[in-house]
């Protein structure tokens, strides 16, 4: 049988990582597969710089091989969570992924879509505990 790196593990997280892509793309009804990479780059990196290093690494643990690469992408620990915690700082953080290609990106829309797939994806128990270090307007977009 022909594998498409010749390696299970890598065949493996890519195989996942596009059930993912696919299924955010569906959530938010993007256009096209890379949107949905933006969505979920946007939406994972804005929730683990909000969340403590513990939860954020707990979160990571869960995630397929390459979305975690994604998730831990530039991370900066040791000035994190960040101390701005509003739903409309995070909302801006996710549209400034999105400013040179979609500036009219509806941010709040992307991230209730990744959610809803994280929540698919990661234990309840996992969700439950990132959504409890969360202020309450920010959990609110998992709703």
């Amino acid at each position: 049988m022909s594998t498409m790196t010749g390696l299970d593990v890598f065949d493996t997280t890519i195989h996942k990582t596009n059930v993912w892509l696919k299924e955010i793309a569906d959530e938010i009804n993007a256009p096209n597969r890379h949107q949905a990479y933006m969505a979920l780059r946007a939406v994972l990196q804005s929730l683990r710089d909000r969340l403590t290093i513990e939860e954020a690494v707990q979160l990571g643990a869960q995630l397929p091989l390459l979305v975690r690469g994604i998730y831990y992408e530039a991370w900066q620990p040791a000035d994190k969570p960040l101390k701005e915690r509003d739903k409309e700082g995070f909302l801006s953080h996710i549209s400034k992924y999105f400013a040179r290609t979609e500036p009219d990106i509806d941010a709040d829309r992307i991230a209730r879509g990744v959610f809803k797939v994280l929540e698919r994806r990661i234990s309840e128990g996992e969700i439950e505990d990132v959504k409890s270090v969360m202020p309450k307007q920010l959990r609110e977009l998992w709703d």
